[in-house]
């Protein structure tokens, strides 16, 4: 017959176990998105949960890091990528439910500090004409090697021949947020971010933006997909994301839903 002291311990084990199963199913799934959607998605999120009562954790970062996250296994169950191509990868791979479904195309946006001398607009004018202010020592942008807003806006610069004047001055962000971060401290005298950050109050407080034409650059097809991991709360999440109330915040920040799917 077991000692009393054995029967607590068993007992303090098992509700320990029972407690620990609680937490783990009522973890909220976690949601890898691109930065540029960090002020739509939280916005997003946030009617999600008070009209469902379901939580999501957002993770926001590199279109790039989180494809090589989810292809090593990563906890992610629904990936909301600023280029489609990572979403065709993993889904080419099986790494995911389907290929998923085109949510917004993205725009580039030229944004300066606004204790510069001159806006954003007489700024993407010079631009225009193949010139750079001499006041621009630092120039910001997304790392090209991962991040879909820093290649487009690689290719924003070679189509307007600027590229090789710009390129030893470039302040390279880990994410389109970074080098959007890096303009509104400061530390940088200009750059090209995604246009959903520079219509952000938090942005707006501290730069003025003008939007660059979409003819600059191949478009920013974004794409989400649930993967293998995903659950029924990022399975609603994803169906909300689809719906009017969810579109229109996009639409607000400067996304493109005329994408014809």
């Amino acid at each position: 017959m077991l000692k009393l002291s054995t029967w607590r311990t068993l007992i303090t084990a098992s509700i320990l176990l029972i407690s620990g199963s609680v937490s783990a199913a009522s973890s909220p799934p976690v949601i890898a998105a691109a930065s540029d959607l960090q002020f739509a998605l939280t916005e997003i999120a946030e009617d999600f949960t008070r009209e469902s009562g379901q939580r999501v954790k957002l993770a926001f970062g590199s279109s790039g890091v989180f494809y090589r996250q989810i292809m090593q296994g990563g906890p992610f169950e629904l990936y909301l990528s600023a280029d489609e191509a990572y979403v065709e990868r993993l889904a080419t791979n099986g790494m995911t439910q389907d290929a998923g479904t085109l949510y917004a195309l993205g725009r580039l946006a030229l944004v300066i500090p606004d204790t510069a001398a001159r806006n954003a607009d007489k700024q993407l004018g010079d631009m225009r004409e193949g010139n750079v202010d001499s006041s621009i020592q630092r120039f910001a942008i997304a790392n090209p090697e991962h991040a879909p807003y820093g290649q487009r806006a690689e290719e924003a610069l070679r189509h307007i021949r600027l590229w090789d004047i710009l390129k030893d001055r470039l302040v390279l962000g880990e994410n389109v947020s970074q080098a959007a971060q890096f303009v509104a401290s400061g530390n940088a005298q200009a750059g090209i971010v995604a246009y959903s950050l520079a219509l952000a109050p938090a942005l707006q407080e501290h730069t003025s933006m003008a939007l660059l034409p979409a003819a600059w650059h191949q478009p920013l097809r974004q794409r989400m997909v649930l993967t293998n991991k995903a659950g029924p709360v990022s399975e609603a999440f994803y169906q909300y994301m689809q719906t009017p109330a969810a579109r229109a915040v996009m639409q607000r920040y400067g996304f493109d839903l005329n994408n014809g799917e």
